[in-house]
């Protein structure tokens, strides 16, 4: 009934008014002890980034359920995105087309939401650069929000594979790569000996050829980076639409990278995997294909907070 970034907005504002006055927080808990990059999960379903952009909903999303929930993707500076219209539904394909382009209100607003909440989920902070800096000092970038992010969230996830911020996704190739996590890891370390140690995890994009990414595994490997995200959307779709493709027809094309992460990674990397789960059985897929952790965002917009239910209730 009503435009796609409408409906986002309306349906978060319902169930944040609804947990104030009906939910408790839900902790359903697997049938294992989850101790994956040293945190501890109830579960192994979580939300993924760009649902909740800003941490306004963190306490009504973890009412649902979720063993963890990634926010943003945030920025240093607040910045209001790509033009509209710039979200798509395929509704027939039960798929998304976005090219938002990292629009947010800024860390520090972020933060300040997190340390408000009540919560017990483990949260995440995915970050990102501001569509005007350029690649060069995109590093800075990083390492801003790394820094204000820290304190606030158990785990911190370093978006460079977006399709929508121009160029980003150059961060993934050699001139950049490298530098770049060599200089997040650096930083972890030193806020470690304040904070206590907290996982910095890659987000990467499912169109990367498997030649460049076992180069980018072994890279991983080498830096100890603490996990990977599998994956974002893709780019490599028939549409004639700007923006990355989530949804059902994410689901194959998001499997085939996850395996090769898998094989290029080893039996024991943490790897989170996103991209196309629609329902209970795509979740066990994600699990048999070798993932730790599952995260969610294009099938809650079809089938809602139900699905939560579904993938959980044992």
């Amino acid at each position: 009934m009503f435009p796609p970034e409408t409906a986002h907005s309306i349906s978060l504002n319902s169930l944040k008014v609804l947990s104030y006055f009906n939910f408790k927080e839900t902790n359903i808990l697997d049938s294992k002890k989850l101790e994956i990059m040293n945190l501890s999960f109830s579960n192994r379903l979580g939300l993924a980034a760009g649902m909740d952009k800003n941490a306004d909903y963190v306490d009504s999303l973890a009412s649902l359920g979720f063993g963890f929930l990634e926010l943003g993707t945030l920025t240093p500076r607040a910045q209001s995105g790509n033009l509209k219209p710039r979200l798509f539904r395929l509704r027939e394909k039960k798929s998304l087309i976005n090219s938002m382009g990292f629009n947010n209100k800024g860390i520090q607003y972020a933060i300040e939401k997190i340390n408000s909440s009540n919560t017990k989920a483990i949260i995440g902070l995915s970050i990102g650069k501001n569509f005007d800096t350029p690649l060069e000092k995109a590093v800075d970038d990083y390492l801003f929000c790394l820094d204000r992010a820290y304190p606030f969230c158990d785990y911190i996830a370093v978006n460079i594979s977006s399709p929508n911020t121009k160029d980003l996704r150059k961060l993934e190739g050699k001139k950049y790569f490298s530098g770049l996590i060599n200089s997040i890891k650096k930083k972890q370390e030193k806020l470690s000996k304040q904070f206590g140690y907290k996982p910095v995890v890659l987000k990467l994009s499912p169109d990367i050829h498997e030649g460049e990414l076992e180069n980018i595994c072994k890279e991983v490997l080498d830096k100890t980076i603490d996990g990977i995200i599998s994956s974002n959307t893709t780019a490599f779709h028939n549409y004639p639409l700007n923006g990355g493709l989530s949804g059902q027809e994410l689901f194959d094309i998001s499997n085939k990278n996850l395996l090769s992460l898998r094989k290029f990674l080893g039996t024991s990397f943490p790897i989170i995997a996103s991209g196309g789960v629609m329902s209970r059985d795509h979740f066990k897929k994600k699990l048999e294909l070798g993932a730790d952790l599952v995260q969610i965002y294009t099938g809650m917009i079809y089938k809602g907070p139900v699905l939560v239910k579904e993938i959980l209730d044992p």
